[in-house]
């Protein structure tokens, strides 16, 4: 199907950025992206982002090592399709959507977003565009985590660093769902939130002094650090330590250890929305901020570890105020 006549040659706005060491962005015009073959184009309900997107080189180049400033930031988007790239199938104009972006091209901080259609499925019906856009990366890491790396099984025990984060909470949530019994590690006040989730055990991250009392199975690491190797400490020898966050995480005694990067997975998409649908995880938005006005202070907050889940940025959100911080 041909792009739609009325978007070719048209402009929209979107968060562009030109420094690599700050998250300030201008909120400017600039041309509709096309999608090109294989893609669709998305009318943007809702996009998040993952803090530390601005210390990948991918956010900076394109796939030549060629430098692509100003750049767009975000990686995760719920929205509408509203145009298909030649060669596209199994989607159509009108589909309610959602998934990750390409990390070399530019992301969903905008009014439209060109995408792969083999990294989007069809959102959760239960789910708003704020929730939606709060889940596809951060559950596609959960999951990979969880069990294409760490193999978990029911009947597992799971230690989860940064158990208040955007992968953190959906991780507690699949862990539990697996029939784990997972142990969360986070900050005091992410306590209750943690075992609402379905955490059965809890250690703060403020106190690093970790004994071996859970021996755990697997070890997910979204922090890295002293906590990581703390934590390390307590798997069972022959266990598994997968991290997110560091390339050269710390092995437990006769075991593995694991560094991955997330893979874009349709077919994961697709059974995280239904475990949405069906209740048996909920994403955890924790600010949603106006795309213009917000992302300074949601990008902030966020990096300083102080408010729970994903900030998701939506066009004509709630006045760009500050989310709340711990």
């Amino acid at each position: 199907m041909p792009e739609h006549p009325n978007l070719a040659g048209m402009s929209m706005h979107a968060l562009r950025m030109r420094d690599r060491e700050s998250p300030k962005a201008a909120y400017e015009e600039m041309p509709i992206p096309r999608p090109g073959i294989g893609d669709v184009l998305l009318a943007v309900g809702a996009a998040s982002f993952t803090p530390t997107e601005l210390s990948w080189p991918s956010t900076w180049v394109d796939r030549a090592g060629r430098d692509r400033t100003p750049v767009v930031p975000g990686h995760e988007v719920s929205g509408t399709v509203a145009s298909l790239g030649y060669g596209t199938t199994g989607l159509a104009v009108g589909d309610e959507v959602y998934g990750v972006t390409d990390w070399y091209r530019d992301g969903s901080a905008a009014g439209y977003v060109a995408v792969e259609a083999r990294n989007l499925a069809r959102r959760p019906s239960s789910a708003s565009q704020a929730e939606a856009a709060s889940l596809p990366l951060a559950g596609l890491t959960a999951w990979q985590a969880l069990f294409t790396h760490g193999c978990l099984h029911s009947g597992h025990t799971v230690i989860i660093t940064g158990a208040s984060g955007g992968v953190g909470t959906l991780a507690v949530q699949l862990a539990r769902g697996a029939g784990a019994r997972v142990v969360a590690v986070a900050h005091g006040w992410a306590r209750q939130l943690v075992f609402d989730l379905g955490a059965d055990d809890f250690v703060d991250a403020d106190d690093l002094t970790v004994n071996g009392a859970h021996k755990a199975d697997v070890l997910v690491d979204t922090v890295g650090g002293d906590l990581a190797s703390q934590c390390t400490k307590m798997i069972r020898s022959g266990g598994a330590a997968v991290s997110v966050v560091d390339p050269a995480p710390p092995c437990p005694i006769g075991g593995r250890a694991v560094f991955f990067v997330v893979e874009p997975d349709r077919a994961q998409l697709a059974e995280l929305a239904s475990l949405v649908d069906s209740g048996r995880i909920r994403p955890v938005v924790g600010a949603v901020v106006d795309v213009a006005a917000g992302w300074a202070e949601g990008f902030e907050a966020k990096q300083d570890g102080g408010i729970a889940g994903k900030v998701v940025l939506q066009p004509n959100g709630p006045g760009g105020r500050p989310p709340a911080r711990r």
